[in-house]
Formats: structure tokens, C-alpha cells, sequence
């Protein structure tokens, strides 16, 4: 069996192997959907896939939409080339229930899959013909919070984004300046409105992407690439809106367990590939089955009926709380912490670590104890009930092949949305953040991880962050065994509010995470006996 559009019109085989098949007539979506598209997605990824994806897919065989996604892949180009084109942009959706059973379907919804390159007049021209559309209702993302940075801790516009100011709407490269263009293509053949959604797992998200776009746009305008027309177009919702959003669905690395499987049931060329941007895909998705999309519901030109798949729709209020419940306290806060020590401590899998009795301790420690103060409830879901869910049955799942390795990329993003948040609350609430011991202990982690050094002692790959090459030069000459080799190197990134939204000093807490720093590089085993003496009291 080849997932294919060919592949799958042998139907008896797939149910055989126990994959359903989508009911409706994949090739008629893809006609339509290329006709008339109605919704495009930027960040052709594995949540997208398996998570998006499966809600348009939901929604065309419920038959309360004709349409399917069009996918835009703004940084990895191999993906389209490896994981789309061959599979005639089909996914196989794997489900990991945490009692060692699976759930598999095949989702064809996803219609077209376009690379954002403007060097390239066919790709380019494409995109063009999408956004002056004026059926397209929405244009959402997934591209990861780092996609919408547009400077860097200094300040300082990254090379790249600069460039792409130099150069203008027709030569973008960067994802904020490729969907600018395409919004000012759309603003010069009528100004059809559009609802700009991200669905990216940061804080605040659609203020964070309206913000990096209309930066983009007023660079133009002063350099006399677009009018001031355009910026206001912009910045009016009733044209172009930027709804807020919260994501939740625990999606790793695609398993070697899972592609055995498949291959086992007959499915061929299941095998992940690594592409030369180094991300590890495949033509199937494994994820967990939990999973929650809360959207603010502002949609200028319409939409399909989210609802209808389960997409929670409410008011910008409600996604905030939902929001800074989910990735200030309740599981990404949690996340980080068990992948920096996880990385640290030598493991391999997340759901391990909920078995080590330290570990466990800490995530208890840092979200139903001191996030819960904090957090409001949203109302639509209980954070109580939330937490408890992620901490029992989410991360322990043995079936779900998570890395602390892949959660630890680019933590230095990360941070200061699901740690400087609460120590910001706590701060206003308290007057400082002192009555926190968990989350410093957390931060104190990452300090040591960053050291890339294990609690045996032995030298370790830091999982790709942006910030390495300047976080760890800050850190140069400490060494394991030596304590005499610290001596403030700490001071400078625990006080970069740019990294944790807030000076860690002024929040009271700068001095206990350099001690528990400095206890965790005492020796070989350090870090064990921190954790210890910290939490099994």
C-alpha cells in the first residue's frame, strides 16, 4: 500500500490494516480548494498535519466544508519536496492512546503545498494569485515563536529581516516579510479582508504577529516600498484581523515504533527522512489524542465551522486566560523543566522522567502549587483539571516516543513566556517572587544544561537554540567539580529581561537561582543531590 492518491484506491487494504480512509472525494477538494482557496496555512509541520489539518478534514467529511488548507513552508523547503510532493500531500494521522493502542487515518485535506520562495516565479506568482483572492478567509500559522522574531536580544534587527527591509515586498525571504507582501499584494486588488491566525504555542500570539508585521510594513513605507494606506489597512480589523489563539497537542518526533508498525501493516516508504535544515519528518504523524485549539472569534471575511471539530470559539479574553493557563503553568512550564534536567540527568524519554520521584516532585511543585496562585480561570476549561490531566496521563504516556532532547530547542525563547510570566504575577501579587522555589530551581536548570556538560560528568550536544553561541560564551571558564570557577557569570542572563520578561534580581529571585547554580556544578552527581535536598523535604 503507497500513500497515494493511486495507493489508496485499493480500499480493502487499508481498512484491513485498520486505517481509515477519508469518506469524501479527495481529488473534488483539491480542485476547489485550488479554485477558490479558503484557507492557507504557514508552517507545513507535524502539529499542522496531524492536529489543523484533521480539522479541515473532520470538517469536509462531516460535510460542513468543500474546502481543504492550502500549506506554505516558509523556512524548511525539503519538506515540501520530501513529505508532500511524493505523497500527493497525504498524511497518515497515528494516534498513541497511553494504554499502547493506535489510532490511524488518513487525512486528505491538505490541497496544495507551495514554497514561499520569491526567487522562484512559479511558487511566488502562486502565492500572489491565493492572497488577491477574495474568498480567502484566513491565513494561519504554525512556524514556531522564533519565526515571528524580528530583532535580536541587542536590540538590533536580525541580518536577515534588515535585508529583507532593504529589499522590499518583491524580494522577501523571512515569513514576516513574505506574509506582509502577500497582504500588500491582497490590500492593492481591493482590500478583501482576511483574519491572520497564528497557532503557534506563545503567548499572546496573534498581538505578537501583528506586531512583526506592521513593523515590516512601516519599514517599507519609510523606505517608499508602500504607502501609509496599506500600514492602516493593516490595523484595522474589520479588513485585515490578527485573532489571539491557544494550541495544546503533544506532537514528537515521528517514531521508529510507529514506522515499523505501519511498514508491518503494508504501508511502504514510511521511513522518516532528516532534511538539510535538520528536521526529522515522515509521511506519517504520531501524537497523542488529547488536543485543544481556543480561538479568538474574529473572522472579517467569514470562516469554516471550527466548532463543528471541536475548535473552541470565544472572545480574546477567554484565549488569554486559556492561553496563560496552558503555557504559563499547566504544561509548557512543566515541559521545559523535564527536557533541560532530562538532557541533564540522561534521559531519553519524557514520559521516564515522571517516573523519577524528583522529577515528578518538581513538576507538581511548579505548576499545581506555584502556578495555580497566579492563574485565572478561564472558564471554558479547569485549570485544576488541566494540569492534572498532563501530569497523569499526558507526559507519563510510555507510547509517546518525546524527547527531552526536542523539547529543549530554543528555550531560550521560551522562557520567558512560561516562567517570567508567573514571576511577573507573582511580583505584582507579592512584591517579589521569593515564595517561588520550583520554577528558580527550573531556571537554574536550564543554567546548568547550558553548560552541555551531564551529571556524570560527560560532555552532551545542547539541543539548537538561537541563543547558544552568546549564552555559552557568558558561561565560558566554568567547569564541573570547580565552584571556585564561578564568579557571577550568571549575573548577565538572569537579569536580561529581553530573555525572562523581567530582571530575575528585581523579582528577589536572581540570588537563590545563582546558589542553586552553583550547588549543581559542585561535582559529578551534583545535580541529583540539588534536586534532592530542594524537593524531598
Amino acid at each position: 500500500m503507497k500513500l497515494t492518491l493511486e495507493g489508496l484506491k485499493n480500499k480493502e487494504a487499508w481498512e484491513a490494516a485498520g486505517i481509515s480512509l477519508p469518506s469524501y472525494d479527495i481529488e473534488k477538494v483539491v480542485r476547489d480548494s485550488k479554485e477558490a482557496p479558503e484557507w492557507v496555512h504557514f508552517g507545513a509541520g507535524n502539529i499542522f498535519r496531524i492536529f489543523i489539518g484533521g480539522i479541515a478534514d473532520t470538517l469536509i467529511a462531516q460535510g460542513e466544508s468543500t474546502k481543504g488548507i492550502t500549506c506554505v513552508e516558509t523556512f524548511d523547503f525539503d519538506v515540501i519536496d520530501k513529505i508532500y510532493d511524493p505523497y500527493d500531500n497525504l498524511v497518515l494521522g497515528v494516534t498513541l492512546n497511553a494504554d499502547g493502542s493506535t489510532a490511524k487515518r488518513v487525512i486528505g485535506s491538505l490541497t496544495e503545498a507551495i514554497k514561499a520562495q520569491s526567487t522562484v516565479a512559479s511558487e511566488w506568482n502562486r502565492l500572489k494569485e491565493i492572497f488577491v483572492n477574495p474568498k480567502l478567509q484566513i491565513a494561519s500559522f504554525t512556524i514556531t515563536e522564533k519565526g515571528y522574531a524580528l530583532k535580536g536580544t541587542d536590540g538590533n534587527y536580525f541580518p536577515f529581516i534588515l535585508a529583507d527591509l532593504e529589499n522590499g515586498p518583491d524580494k522577501a525571504v523571512s515569513a514576516m516579510a513574505v506574509v506582509c507582501a502577500l497582504l500588500f499584494e491582497r490590500f492593492k486588488a481591493g482590500k478583501a479582508p482576511l483574519a491572520v491566525v497564528s497557532m503557534d504555542n506563545c503567548s499572546h500570539n496573534g498581538e505578537k504577529l501583528k506586531q512583526s508585521v506592521v513593523t515590516v510594513a512601516r519599514e517599507w513605507e519609510s523606505r517608499g516600498f508602500v504607502e501609509k494606506a496599506f500600514v492602516d489597512y493593516l490595523d484595522v480589523e474589520s479588513c485585515v484581523s490578527f485573532p489571539w489563539s491557544m494550541i495544546d497537542k503533544i506532537t514528537p518526533r515521528p517514531a521508529d515504533s510507529v514506522c515499523s508498525e505501519l511498514e508491518k501493516a503494508g504501508v511502504e516508504n514510511m521511513a522518516p527522512v532528516i532534511t538539510s535544515k535538520r528536521t526529522y519528518i515522515a509521511p506519517f504523524v504520531n501524537a497523542e489524542g488529547p488536543q485543544y485549539l481556543v480561538i479568538e472569534d474574529k473572522f472579517p471575511n467569514g470562516r469554516p465551522a471550527l466548532e463543528k471539530a471541536g475548535v473552541y470559539m470565544t472572545d480574546r479574553d477567554t484565549v488569554n486566560k486559556v492561553e496563560r493557563m496552558k503555557v504559563t503553568t499547566c504544561l509548557n512550564p512543566l515541559h521545559t523543566a523535564l527536557a533541560v534536567y532530562g538532557c541533564v540527568l540522561g534521559y531519553t524519554l519524557i514520559a521516564d522522567e515522571m517516573k523519577d520521584p524528583q522529577l515528578n516532585r518538581l513538576v507538581h511543585e511548579i505548576g499545581p502549587v506555584e502556578g495555580m496562585p497566579v492563574v485565572t480561570d478561564p472558564g471554558i476549561l479547569s485549570p485544576m483539571e488541566f494540569v492534572d490531566e498532563v501530569i497523569r496521563v499526558r507526559i507519563p504516556n510510555p507510547f509517546m516516543p518525546d524527547a527531552p532532547q526536542r523539547i529543549a530547542t530554543d528555550t531560550s525563547q521560551k522562557v520567558g513566556i512560561r516562567y517570567g510570566e508567573t514571576i511577573k504575577a507573582y511580583v505584582e501579587k507579592y512584591g517579589d517572587a521569593k515564595k517561588l522555589k520550583a520554577i528558580p530551581l527550573a531556571i537554574a536548570g536550564w543554567c546548568r544544561y547550558l553548560l552541555a556538560v551531564d551529571d556524570e560528568g560527560k560532555a552532551f550536544e545542547l539541543s539548537s537554540d538561537p541563543m547558544i553561541p552568546e549564552l555559552t560564551d557568558k558561561l565560558k571558564g566554568i567547569e564541573l567539580g570547580k565552584p571556585e570557577t564561578y564568579h557571577g557569570q550568571l549575573k548577565d542572563i538572569l537579569s536580561n529581561d529581553n530573555i525572562f520578561g523581567v530582571d530575575l534580581y528585581k523579582a528577589g529571585i536572581g540570588e537563590m537561582i545563582e546558589e542553586m547554580f552553583c550547588s549543581q556544578i559542585q561535582g559529578v552527581g551534583a545535580v541529583r543531590e540539588t534536586l534532592k535536598r530542594e524537593l524531598d523535604n
